[in-house]
């Protein structure tokens, strides 16, 4: 009898595991280890022949390099920041994600913060339960603006970014991005603009949303020195990933008037601790913050059809590491 191979989900999914089942069951042993941290992992991971990885925790020199026969490390989901994958090629493990499981809801989350924000249907609800008698009028969000030939700003274009750069040019609105890293077509092919500097996107956008990886260039990219470079009344999304926003610049800029609102799915420590800044004026009835900032919990991606596809696609990539083919979208 063959050996079955190993393969342990680190964290996240903790059910019964059938779509993985249904895809490696002949040839593995699935394990989820509901893990909360990567100490969690201690004693449990080692004889992994493969490792399923979602966003709860780490995989560091300290998980890497215990590993003794792992055939793939797949992150998944659209972001690998949260693995050493440097270190795992140079221990002979590829590391791949998931890129496209989520790109039409993380696409439809980002349009929705924007709408929820710049037609003022967040801000006036939340006036509303306040005091539905004095709160009811448009003019608490007043000037809002007709969408229709204002700039859309993209800081990043790939799969979710065309998909979201798509939902927007349907509301008429003039999209521009900036991705130094994109070559050169994909403003002909989808009929938007690029400019070549991040200055140069953020001085004319009514909106700025972030679809760019995490990475130690695009960490603090969206700061307090650049949303001052954003027009005064301006909106800012995040459903990339969380450091590339300082989010302690938000509050003030809320405060100031020179932010009207800012949707933000992702946040560099999650769940946020107590004394975040952004946190703290969210919470603050007395903050414009608190009207005029949407936090949702790393959500953007979520939807019944995506979450299947995640997990499919995932087992998929163990699948062909545990069977010798082709891998795709290795990221180290």
């Amino acid at each position: 009898m063959s050996k079955r191979f190993q393969v342990f989900i680190t964290d996240f999914i903790n059910d019964t595991l059938e779509p993985e089942k249904r895809i490696l069951g002949d040839i593995a042993d699935i394990t989820a280890l509901d893990a909360f941290s990567e100490d969690d992992l201690a004693g449990r991971i080692e004889q992994a022949d493969a490792v399923m990885l979602y966003h709860n925790l780490s995989l560091t020199k300290q998980t890497i390099e215990s590993l003794k026969h792992c055939k793939l490390i797949v992150r998944c989901g659209v972001g690998f920041d949260n693995v050493d994958c440097k270190l795992a090629r140079t221990r002979g493990m590829p590391v791949a994600n998931v890129p496209d499981y989520g790109t039409e809801e993380v696409a439809d989350a980002a349009i929705g913060l924007m709408l929820s924000l710049t037609r003022g249907i967040t801000p006036l609800n939340t006036l509303l339960q306040d005091d539905a008698t004095a709160a009811w009028t448009y003019r608490h969000v007043a000037p809002l603006q007709r969408l229709r030939g204002r700039l859309f700003g993209m800081v990043g274009l790939g799969r979710i970014g065309i998909a979201t750069a798509l939902r927007a040019k349907a509301f008429g609105m003039d999209v521009a991005f900036y991705d130094p890293y994109l070559s050169d077509g994909a403003d002909k092919a989808l009929g938007i603009r690029r400019v070549d500097t991040l200055d140069q996107l953020l001085e004319n956008a009514y909106v700025v949303s972030v679809h760019c990886p995490l990475t130690p260039e695009s960490k603090g990219m969206i700061n307090a020195t650049t949303i001052a470079r954003m027009p005064r009344g301006s909106y800012l999304v995040n459903t990339a990933r969380g450091a590339v926003v300082d989010t302690s610049a938000i509050p003030d800029a809320i405060a100031s008037g020179h932010l009207a609102g800012a949707g933000i799915d992702v946040l560099a420590i999650e769940p946020p601790e107590a004394d975040d800044p952004l946190i703290s004026a969210w919470r603050d009835p007395k903050h414009l913050a608190h009207h005029r900032v949407i936090i949702n919990p790393h959500s953007a991606f979520y939807a019944e059809e995506g979450l299947l596809d995640m997990r499919v696609k995932g087992s998929q990539a163990c699948r062909k590491a545990l069977l010798g083919l082709p891998l795709l979208n290795v990221v180290n």
